[in-house]
């Protein structure tokens, strides 16, 4: 996302040659509160401080935005942001939102620059067609499971579509005309089979089967369990924005996040980590504290010689990146 956020500061900051903007604001939408909750509004002001060095002018006042769900631990990020106000940097005032981004967030016309890493995937809920009819987003009977997948995929589909619109309309009314929006998420090349699920999802529900055999989870809560979340194709997500209509689209890149990874970090330990990093919240919210054992049941099916190097190799992971300019 780095030279795409670099990109939209050039844009923004060159759109008039005789006077550069005084005033910049700047929204991150699901920073969570780890080391990297400030890394793309600090991308975004590095930039406008760079930019404004080359014309020797006094740089504008930034606003940073920063927004979760309200449990977020705010109060770690709110310490953190003091690494803004370093030496020469422009002036920074920044402040905190809590709540759903997909409800307004922003007063009219108020933002330049939105950035979202890795967040649009969850949806605002699990798809209502399955969860009010009881159909099971997974079951046990791996026959029964495929049969269902494509009513499955269809549900939660939709539902994306629903929620990134609804996503592309609202921050629309929140940015400044000419506002850009750099966002990226998990999902799949438009090559893949549409009927293959989210595959942290499935790969999610297929070591949550494992747990229901051994009698650590049970059955009828497996069955009931809709994990709201959702990855596009790139040419999904092109088509929602072009018919929404409110963006252009500037750029979309489509890449798989461990290329360049050391092989040697490929461990059964690693990506059972990252397993609990994403589903540990929601899955102790339905099931209880089970995560040792998911843990251990993660590593245990990856531990097979080969097993992990034909997942990776059957389960592509793929990020899209989109940078995109108010219409």
């Amino acid at each position: 996302m780095k030279p795409l956020i670099e990109a939209a500061i050039l844009d923004l900051c060159s759109r008039s040659s005789t006077m550069l903007p005084t005033r910049m604001v700047i929204a991150d939408l699901g920073c969570s509160s780890g080391p990297n909750a400030l890394t793309l509004v600090s991308i975004a002001v590095q930039a406008i401080h760079s930019h404004y060095l080359q014309f020797v002018q006094p740089p504008p006042e930034v606003w940073v935005l920063l927004n979760d769900l309200p449990h977020n631990d705010f109060n770690t990020v709110v310490q953190s942001l003091v690494t803004l106000h370093k030496g020469n940097d422009p002036v920074v005032v920044t402040g905190v939102a809590p709540g759903l981004f997909y409800e307004r967030l922003f007063t009219s016309g108020s933002l330049h620059l939105v950035c979202s890493s890795n967040s649009l995937h969850w949806l605002s809920k699990a798809p209502g067609v399955l969860t009010s009819n009881k159909i099971p987003a997974y079951d046990i009977d791996e026959h029964a499971r495929l049969e269902r997948l494509p009513i499955v995929f269809e549900a939660y589909e939709q539902q994306f579509r629903k929620d990134f619109t609804l996503f592309l309309k609202l921050r629309a009314k929140e940015q400044v005309p000419g506002g850009r929006m750099v966002i990226s998420l998990p999902g799949r090349r438009s090559d893949q089979l549409a009927s293959e699920l989210c595959h942290l999802r499935e790969t999610l529900a297929r070591i949550l089967r494992i747990m229901v055999i051994e009698g650590v989870i049970d059955k009828a809560k497996f069955e009931s369990f809709y994990v709201p979340m959702h990855g596009p194709s790139d040419e999904d997500l092109r088509v929602i924005i072009q018919e929404e209509g409110s963006f252009f689209i500037g750029e979309m890149r489509v890449h798989d996040p461990r290329s360049g990874v050391d092989n040697a970090l490929m461990v059964p330990s690693w990506f059972a980590i990252m397993m609990r990093a994403v589903f540990e919240p929601i899955s102790v919210q339905h099931f209880g504290d089970v995560m040792d054992e998911f843990m251990a049941c993660t590593e245990q099916r990856w531990s097979q010689p080969g097993s992990l190097e034909e997942e990776v190799a059957g389960n592509p992971l793929v990020m899209l990146v989109v940078s995109l300019t108010k219409a």
